[in-house]
């Protein structure tokens, strides 16, 4: 499901969007909900921290409060990556602001009287409802897990391998470009997905990112140039999922 998160620091503001949300959210029966509609940036964050969530958030830019809008949505994109940010604002001079923090919004919505509000509303959450239904399919997977207080999310297809870790109880993720350590088992990890092999008592490997596999050195080269250690007890397996 699509969670939906409102900071908006004007309660009437905030009540209008609640209604946008929720009467468009009923009337096309999505997949969708309002998680929350706070006048405080550290409500939403907390949430984030404890939760693995695929959002929609329309974030007030002018918040009465120290952090911005824009700021918090920095700090939105540590936890949800996929996450889709929508700025809502009577100040369309400070849409450079998003490239100084660097955050990528799907759209900046101004509050003023030559804007349907209503209408731009919409727009965006079709567009994030249509994002979120096609991160569905297999090959836009998105796997979460929690590292430290931050929840990270990397696509399915970015994953080389995991290998337990030398701290006790903790796994390290391989993707294409980064490592990310964390609490869990590997045989929870296999039931994640079909795609996920057991080459190894301390390693899990990602099929489809198999470049090449050396049997005499029981070697397995990712397609990012990471090697994967596999033993004797899996090694027909591999040769099953080479040949294929």
């Amino acid at each position: 499901m699509l969670e939906v998160f409102i900071c908006e620091d004007d309660e009437a503001q905030r009540k209008k969007m609640v209604k946008y949300v929720s009467d468009y959210i009923t009337m096309e029966n999505l997949d969708m909900k309002i998680v929350m509609a706070t006048p405080n940036s550290e409500d939403i964050l907390e949430y984030l921290r404890n939760n693995r969530v695929t959002g929609l958030y329309f974030l007030d830019v002018d918040l009465k409060e120290e952090k911005s809008g824009i700021a918090l949505g920095a700090e939105i994109r540590e936890y949800d990556t996929y996450g889709a940010i929508v700025f809502v604002t009577t100040h369309p001079e400070l849409t450079y602001l998003t490239f100084t923090y660097k955050v990528e919004a799907m759209d900046y919505i101004t509050k003023d009287q030559f804007t349907d509000i209503r209408q731009r509303v919409i727009e965006c959450i079709n567009t994030a409802n249509q994002r979120y239904v096609m991160n569905k399919h297999d090959n836009l997977k998105i796997f979460q897990v929690k590292s430290g207080d931050k929840m990270i999310s990397v696509p399915y297809g970015e994953i080389m391998f995991f290998e337990t870790s030398p701290q006790l109880h903790k796994i390290i993720l391989h993707t294409k470009n980064r490592q990310v350590e964390f609490y869990g088992k590997l045989k929870d990890i296999l039931e994640r997905d079909t795609r996920f092999y057991r080459c190894h008592n301390s390693f899990v490997v990602n099929k489809d990112n198999i470049m090449e596999v050396d049997f005499g050195k029981r070697e397995i080269r990712m397609k990012n140039g990471q090697i994967c250690y596999a033993s004797s007890r899996f090694m027909k397996g591999l040769k099953g999922i080479v040949q294929d």
